[in-house]
């Protein structure tokens, strides 16, 4: 079983930065890739960007590219979004989620977070 936990979400104006923490717990995720995930109010759950824990390799949604940063601590289980020049339309609930196959659909992740809501005002 695992554990993921996020923080650092919160509100922020347009043009702003913020990070956002997901800390794993549980059974070691080595070989496996962390996904950031959001969803904003009446609309499904997207695809932000992922992360695998051995080679760091990333990728990104579009719509985040070159704006959004993924990193991780190996030490600490910990995965980092470091999101700058946030736009009004970043706003939504931000999860990461861990295990299965990983990729760009939330069927390929086990595991997921409860949630940090990110609100970007104008």
């Amino acid at each position: 079983q695992v554990q993921l936990v996020e923080s650092g979400g919160g509100l922020v104006q347009a043009g702003g930065s913020l990070r956002l923490s997901c800390a794993a717990s549980g059974r070691t995720l080595s070989g496996n890739a962390m996904g950031w995930f959001r969803q904003a109010p009446g609309k499904e759950r997207e695809f932000v960007g992922a992360i695998r824990w051995s080679g760091g390799y990333t990728s990104y949604a579009d719509s985040v590219k070159g704006r959004f940063t993924i990193s991780r601590d190996n030490a600490k289980n910990t995965v980092y979004l470091q999101m700058n020049n946030l736009k009004p339309e970043d706003t939504a609930v931000y999860y990461c989620a861990a295990g299965g196959r990983g990729g760009t659909y939330t069927r390929g992740y086990d595991y997921w977070g409860q949630g940090t809501q990110v609100t970007v005002s104008s």
